[in-house]
């Protein structure tokens, strides 16, 4: 490889790497806002127009705060459990594709960071490492409240990634590939002409397992448990100050985007639509338009649930899980399965 090729590479992995991060701040405003206009109230309106320097100032806020270090706790442990959070956060999206595989130049770019043969494993390997950040954060702290919050997480992430994963093991199936550029490939075209050919179509039921699934990796209201505020003060991060609080933060909301990202991917086509077909930098531009509106989409669904639905009590969000999600991933898992055997055949 040229040292061209290599600055490509780079780029495609350090490019999303950064945006993440930023979008997360303007995201924090819309939710806000949101939430303000569910519950009719003005919301953020004072720093700046429409209060839209008030995200920046809570970041200064953060960034100029004491960070305090309990005596009695694990120092070393307490201090990676933020960092791990947000290094997973990022990593899950270098293997999901974000746009069209282009030529520029004579070169061939695929607009993902690594187009790997096992991108769906991938996704799930790193994904599963977000209950370590949040167990060591509450384990570490020697605060009751916290290690409450970091038991229930690692219950509620492992019990859902069970039916997550079985939820994806049929678009796996349908695409007979790990590879989440070929999942987006098989559903570019339509149906009868005017369908298009998304997963979420023959898969509706793996969909709702899967995007159910999604709010109680993210710890998302109304799965938000490990971090209730009525029981436990502020869950797994109640003795974090600073910015290892809003590191956090941040990794939740980076998980909302790449949550999000992942259904569009899995089930929504991607970056593709029914009759588009791009070519050049117009075309990667246009396609990497398409995902980020889609990826939009949901997330304002994430916004909007958590502004509407109560709270699970934990009973009911374990008996959602093991006797409703799993089970109806398995038939969805069965369906595809008999599916798939009649087109061989």
């Amino acid at each position: 490889m040229s040292a061209i090729d290599w600055v490509i590479v780079v780029l495609r992995v350090v490019v999303p790497a950064l945006i993440l991060p930023s979008i997360v701040i303007p995201l924090v405003w819309v939710e806000r806002r949101v939430a303000a206009f569910i519950q009719d109230r003005p919301g953020p309106n004072r720093v700046g127009p429409f209060g839209l320097l008030q995200s920046p100032a809570d970041i200064l806020k953060l960034f100029t705060k004491e960070d305090i270090v309990p005596a009695t706790a694990d120092k070393l442990l307490f201090l990676l459990g933020p960092g791990l959070a947000v290094f997973v956060a990022l990593s899950t999206f270098a293997v999901i594709p974000y746009g069209a595989t282009i030529e520029v130049a004579g070169r061939t770019i695929p607009l993902v960071g690594a187009d790997v043969s096992i991108g769906v494993l991938y996704v799930f390997a790193i994904t599963s490492m977000s209950v370590y950040a949040i167990v060591l954060g509450g384990g570490s702290s020697t605060d009751k409240f916290s290690l409450m919050g970091g038991i229930r997480s690692s219950a509620q992430i492992i019990s859902y990634e069970l039916a997550m994963t079985t939820a994806a093991a049929g678009v796996i199936l349908a695409a007979s590939s790990f590879r989440l550029t070929d999942v987006v490939a098989i559903q570019q075209g339509t149906w009868l002409g005017i369908i298009p050919r998304w997963n979420f179509i023959p898969q509706f039921l793996g969909f709702v397992v899967f995007f159910v699934a999604a709010f109680a990796e993210t710890n998302r209201l109304p799965f938000d448990l490990p971090e209730a505020e009525a029981e436990l003060v502020a869950g797994y991060h109640t003795e974090y100050s600073a910015m290892r609080f809003g590191s956090y933060f941040l990794a939740e909301y980076i998980n909302v985007i790449v949550s999000s990202a992942l259904t569009v991917t899995l089930y929504f086509g991607g970056w593709s639509l029914p009759g588009f077909h791009p070519h050049g930098i117009l075309g990667g531009i246009a396609s990497i338009t398409i995902f980020a509106a889609k990826t939009a989409f949901f997330v304002g669904v994430f916004i909007w649930v958590r502004w509407t639905l109560p709270r699970f009590r934990y009973d009911q969000l374990m008996r959602l899980g093991w006797k409703a999600l799993l089970p109806l991933a398995l038939v969805n898992l069965f369906w595809i399965a008999a599916l798939e055997l009649g087109r061989a055949r």
